[in-house]
C-alpha cells in the first residue's frame, strides 16, 4: 500500500452484513413515510436548499424535500434499497440524485450542502464520532442538521438491545445505535461545533394485528433481527424460541387497539 492511499476500512466487513440485512428494509417504508415529513418539516427545509439525506433508504425523506422544491441529493449503503428509492422518485415526478455512500466517508467536499438530515440511517455507523465529523464536513456554516433517531427507553430502542444481547458482539469500537436517542448523548456527540440545538419527540404507529406479527414482520424487513435470526435458525433453536417470546412480551407492552405506539427523537442544530 502506497503512503497516499486511504487505510483500510476496519469496519468493512460489519458494514457488508449490515448492508446486506438492510437489503429487506423496503416494507417498513410504509411506517416511516409520515415520521419523514415530520422529519423535513422539523428541519425547516425550503424550497432552492441544496439537502443531503444521510440514510436515505427507499428515499422518503428525500422525496419529501424534493417534493417542497429542494435539490436533493440522496445517500444509501445498501444498493438495493436506492434502487426502490430510484422508482420512488419517478413515480413522484422529483428529481433526486442518489447515490451509493457510507456516512462514515462522504463523497463530496466541505461545506457543500444547506442541510444534512437523516432518518433512523446514520445511528448505525458504528463509529459516532467518525459520522458526526462527516455530516458536519459537508455542511454549510450555518447549515442546519437535523435526525430522527430512537431512543433506548421505548420499543424499537429496547428491540434493538433484546437483539444486541442474543446476538455476536459487534467489532471492538462500535458503538450502539440506540444511543442517539438520548439527547444528552447528542448534545455531547455535537459539541460545540453546532449551535441552537433542540430536540423534540414525536410518535410514528404501526397498525397490526399482533404482537406476533410485529415480531414476524421485523424477522423479514430489520436487518440486525434478520440476521440473528437467520444465525439461530441454523444453530441454537432453543435460544431462537426465547429471543421470540422475549420480543413477544416486549411488543406487547406497546400494542393497543390493533396499533404498536413507537416514540422517537428529533434533534436539529445550527453548524456553527
Amino acid at each position: 500500500m502506497s503512503p497516499l492511499s486511504p487505510a483500510p476500512d476496519p469496519f468493512a466487513a460489519f458494514k457488508a452484513v449490515q448492508r446486506e440485512g438492510w437489503s429487506h428494509f423496503g416494507p417498513r417504508a410504509i411506517f416511516t413515510t409520515p415520521p419523514a415529513a415530520r422529519l423535513v418539516r422539523f428541519a425547516r427545509i425550503t424550497a432552492g436548499q441544496r439537502v443531503l439525506d444521510v440514510g436515505s433508504g427507499t428515499g422518503v425523506t428525500a422525496i419529501t424535500a424534493a417534493r417542497l422544491g429542494a435539490n436533493v441529493m440522496g445517500t444509501d449503503l445498501t444498493p438495493e434499497l436506492l434502487a426502490q428509492a430510484a422508482e420512488n422518485s419517478r413515480v413522484s415526478h422529483v428529481d433526486v440524485e442518489w447515490r451509493v455512500a457510507d456516512v462514515e466517508a462522504l463523497p463530496f467536499g466541505d461545506a457543500q450542502f444547506d442541510v444534512v438530515i437523516s432518518q433512523f440511517g446514520h445511528m448505525f455507523a458504528p463509529r459516532p464520532d467518525v459520522a458526526v465529523t462527516e455530516m458536519l464536513r459537508v455542511l454549510k456554516p450555518g447549515g442546519t442538521i437535523a435526525f430522527s433517531t430512537w431512543p433506548p427507553d421505548h420499543f424499537t430502542g429496547r428491540m434493538f438491545a433484546l437483539t444486541a444481547r442474543y446476538a455476536p458482539p459487534p467489532p471492538p469500537g462500535a458503538m450502539s445505535p440506540v444511543l442517539w436517542g438520548e439527547p444528552g448523548v447528542v448534545r455531547e456527540r455535537l459539541g460545540d461545533r453546532v449551535r441552537d440545538l433542540v430536540f423534540e419527540r414525536d410518535m410514528m404507529n404501526i397498525n397490526t394485528l399482533s404482537p406476533q406479527h410485529v415480531r414476524h414482520f421485523t424477522e423479514h424487513t430489520a436487518g440486525p433481527v434478520r440476521k440473528l435470526v437467520e444465525s439461530l435458525s441454523g444453530s441454537d433453536s432453543g435460544k431462537l424460541e426465547q429471543f421470540r417470546a422475549e420480543f413477544d412480551a416486549l411488543a406487547a407492552e406497546y400494542f393497543e387497539m390493533n396499533q404498536m405506539r413507537q416514540s422517537y427523537l428529533m434533534s436539529r442544530a445550527v453548524k456553527a
